[in-house]
């Protein structure tokens, strides 16, 4: 009896162990996602017009559109780090349909709106925006070639990559808040360093994670009905 609990549980843990990651993606996730519907709610109530919100009102499809994909793109993502869910055909199938446009959407969005807006003061960073929004729509891209040919492996690599840096915005807020908490409000050029240190760190992440898949051997193929009815008879005539 304690033998087939064992077994019986097993299964129950290692789905709870595929969690942790994806569920950690969607917190870190929320924060850009939060900021969001606050930006929306700001376009929609009226707000006043500061120079830190005028390029907003002044252009407003490009935000909206912005919001809402990396909204799409960043929560419905994370679920694709569930090992369990990632081997399954059908959802991972219909969610890449979703995904694909609206990390598209998302990569062009933000360069458009770090080469055309006409931002604040403080603002320097706009080189790494568009530095790594280009590197994004590059990954999406390539992402889109691979499976195209069938070369799925690959394809996991580059959306990989696309996902960690269209959620760097999430490990920006983690890495400016310590500083502010302990030294004070960033300068321009150290504002921009923590910038791009989030979208290193978040690649260096995905590079990890890519590496550890490539290490975990492939599940040989099951097999087929037909080879194990041979496989008894042989056995039989043994």
């Amino acid at each position: 009896m304690p033998t087939q609990t064992k077994l019986a549980s097993a299964p129950a843990g290692r789905r709870r162990a595929q969690w942790p990651v994806p569920a950690g993606l969607i917190l870190l996730s929320l924060i850009p996602v939060i900021a969001g519907a606050a930006r929306l709610t700001e376009l929609t109530s009226g707000a006043a017009i500061t120079p830190q919100n005028a390029r907003f009102f002044a252009s407003p499809v490009p935000v909206v559109v912005h919001i809402v994909s990396v909204t799409v793109y960043s929560l419905l993502g994370a679920f694709q780090f569930v090992p369990a869910l990632r081997g399954r055909r059908g959802w991972h199938r219909i969610a890449g349909l979703i995904l694909i446009p609206a990390g598209l959407l998302t990569a062009l969005t933000g360069l458009w709106m770090s080469a055309f807006y006409v931002l604040p003061d403080g603002i320097t960073d706009v080189p790494l925006r568009i530095l790594f929004g280009s590197a994004m729509l590059a990954s999406l891209v390539m992402g889109i070639v691979s499976i195209r040919r069938r070369d799925f492996v690959r394809h996991s690599v580059w959306m990989t990559r696309a996902y960690a840096i269209a959620v760097a915005a999430g490990t920006q807020a983690l890495v400016i808040l310590p500083w502010m908490l302990l030294v004070g409000p960033p300068g321009e050029l150290i504002r921009a360093l923590l910038m791009g240190s989030a979208w290193v760190i978040n690649l260096a992440g995905a590079e990890y994670v890519i590496h550890r898949r490539a290490r975990v051997p492939a599940r040989p193929p099951r097999p087929s009905a037909r080879v194990i009815l041979d496989a008894q008879a042989t056995r039989v005539r043994a």
